[in-house]
């Protein structure tokens, strides 16, 4: 059933209504009891009375950072932002001088006059900002403080449409000036009717647990809005738990008999390696029946090692929902059949970098495993365009992820010149248009999408193109000192020529007691062995230290940028310059 709404604002007010005493969130403590909890009742509660508050202060259209911790804080904060009519900004609490660096430049950005807030972050984060000029100015509120049922009725139902902007996405692996996503009350209802849709939703079945970033598309717009747009309950819990104890995850999973779940690639990882045969065994995953994993590329491998470990706890391999998207198409933009299983294809690494695709046995030493990331849904275009010519693509050719409807964002806020670039472009001989371009590389296969990388991060060496995700899952396969899903490839000039480097984590363990010299050794040797590369410098990491997303991904022109500038945590290999 389809809800009949415009807005999120519509969208909870119903829910509010037809089903008040329902459980819409709860949280969890990091021992996995409960937090707090909240009915749709008493977030649309909490909702208006924020958004009197906000009226009072604030015009339609104004924006409002959202500075807080994990927990439901943020959600009512949220929908108060939207019941105002003002532009609500997820960011998340600044801990050091970068965080810091960031926040300044979301501020400058979106021109916010408001910071809603807790007490706690309020305090800690005064110490740390009352030298920057930015923020002296703003209004500081503590969203808790507003919450009574007396304020709330003080608010008056705000003037929004499907065409108003609902909030801005601010993209996390941003390098340079950030840049917020414009995301309407349109594209967000239309992204859940994706979801419901190709999900298989069932508004009477469908319980998520989610850890994921709530400032993250993926946590806000998947474990947040989707369980509000279906009148399910969500539980939810903090990432730091998660990356902490990954059991928390699929024990939350397991007691609340939840149906849908998921998260990065590497969230699946964690949990092969970091939870025990004995913990294993009180955990029942029969009813997890999606499982979706949205990291790119999607590593086929890690996949099959999660559903085997995980078999006997009754999770099914066909629960696998390999997926494709970005904060620029709001959420979702590609995914499968949910009835069926997740495939793969093998194709010639050597080939794909030279822009081909040719199919070759899966045992080929050539080989690279691909994850088929489905197809569009409701409407939505999607076209293999070639970056240069900006002609599409034809079947078995790589070139850039393009696409087209109601999901795709309109743009980046106070940003026209990367808004021309990337969200209208048009197509060289037809003129069709306007497309968002993803900087996704990617191919079709009987209509199905298989990313292969991205188009910045593609190394062009000695006139081949190498994929970066390529050189570094060879790099954490040639040791095992080193940290699965930690380590960044890319090239730097020298003398006029692109050159290989490579960084990369190396685990706790391995300090004390790995040949430093001998790992690095066994990354040279195993680039040259499969790529064909010569090691320009491999560098050393300390654990957890690389710079990665939000969403766990790793970013590696901060990485390129923090090597050259001497700042990254390096282990010191005697005897080798690094």
């Amino acid at each position: 059933m389809r809800p009949n709404h415009t807005t999120l604002v519509g969208l909870l007010r119903e829910k509010a209504l037809r089903i008040p005493e329902e459980t819409a969130f709860r949280f969890l403590n990091n021992d996995g009891s409960e937090q707090d909890g909240s009915t749709f009742a008493q977030l649309d509660q909490q909702a208006r009375a924020i958004a009197a508050e906000l009226q009072h202060r604030m015009a339609p259209g104004d924006r409002a950072l959202l500075l807080f911790p994990p927990g439901l804080d943020f959600i009512a904060a949220f929908f108060g932002c939207l019941y105002a009519g003002v532009i609500g900004v997820p960011v998340y609490p600044a801990r050091d001088k970068r965080g810091i660096s960031r926040l300044e430049g979301v501020l400058r950005s979106a021109e916010g006059k408001v910071v809603l807030s807790t007490g706690l972050v309020m305090e800690m984060t005064s110490a740390i900002l009352s030298e920057v000029p930015e923020f002296s100015s703003l209004q500081w509120l503590n969203s808790a403080t507003l919450v009574s049922e007396e304020r709330s009725r003080d608010w008056k139902e705000p003037k929004v449409s499907e065409s108003s902007v609902a909030f801005l996405q601010y993209t996390s692996g941003s390098t340079g000036t950030p840049r917020g996503v414009t995301v309407t009350h349109g594209n967000l209802l239309h992204n859940q009717r994706m979801i419901q849709a190709a999900f298989q939703h069932d508004p009477d079945l469908t319980t998520v647990v989610g850890w994921l970033p709530v400032y993250h598309d993926m946590g806000l717009i998947g474990n947040v809005l989707q369980p509000l747009y279906l009148g399910r309950p969500c539980i939810l819990l903090s990432p730091l738990d998660f990356l902490q104890r990954p059991l928390l995850w699929l024990q939350a999973i397991s007691r609340y008999r939840a149906t849908t779940s998921g998260g990065p690639n590497f969230a699946y990882d964690l949990c092969v390696r970091r939870i025990s045969a004995e913990q294993r065994q009180e955990l029942d995953l029969s009813t997890w029946d999606l499982a979706f994993n949205g990291a790119e590329p999607i590593r086929a491998d890690v996949l099959e090692r999660f559903s085997e470990t995980f078999a006997p706890q009754g999770f099914r391999r066909e629960a696998f929902y390999p997926c494709y998207g970005l904060a620029e198409a709001t959420l979702l933009a590609s995914g499968g059949d949910k009835a069926a299983p997740f495939s793969t294809c093998s194709v010639s690494r050597s080939q794909l970098e030279e822009g081909r695709v040719v199919f070759v046995g899966a045992q080929d030493a050539d080989a690279r495993v691909l994850v088929n990331c489905g197809h569009a849904w409701q409407g939505q275009q999607m076209l293999i365009v070639d970056p240069e010519r900006l002609t599409t693509c034809p079947e078995g050719q790589v070139g850039e992820v393009w696409l087209a409807g109601p999901s795709v964002a309109h743009g980046y806020w106070n940003q026209p010149d990367a808004t021309r670039q990337t969200f209208q472009a048009h197509l060289a001989d037809s003129g069709e248009g306007p497309f968002l371009r993803t900087g996704d590389l990617g191919f079709m296969r009987g209509g199905e999408l298989f990313i292969t990388g991205r188009l910045k991060d593609v190394l062009i060496i000695r006139g081949r193109n190498h994929y970066p995700e390529d050189i570094e899952l060879t790099v954490e396969r040639s040791n095992e000192a080193l940290r699965p899903g930690c380590g960044a490839a890319f090239s730097v000039e020298i003398e006029g020529e692109e050159r290989l480097v490579v960084v990369q984590e190396i685990s706790k363990a391995a300090l004390k007691t790995a040949d430093r010299r001998e790992v690095v050794a066994d990354i040279r040797e195993a680039i040259t062995a499969h790529h064909g590369l010569r090691l320009h410098a491999a560098a050393l990491l300390m654990p957890a230290t690389i710079p990665k997303t939000s969403s766990g991904k790793i970013q590696r022109r901060v990485c390129k940028a923090k090597y050259l500038d001497g700042t990254l945590k390096q282990v010191p290999v005697e005897g080798i310059e690094l």
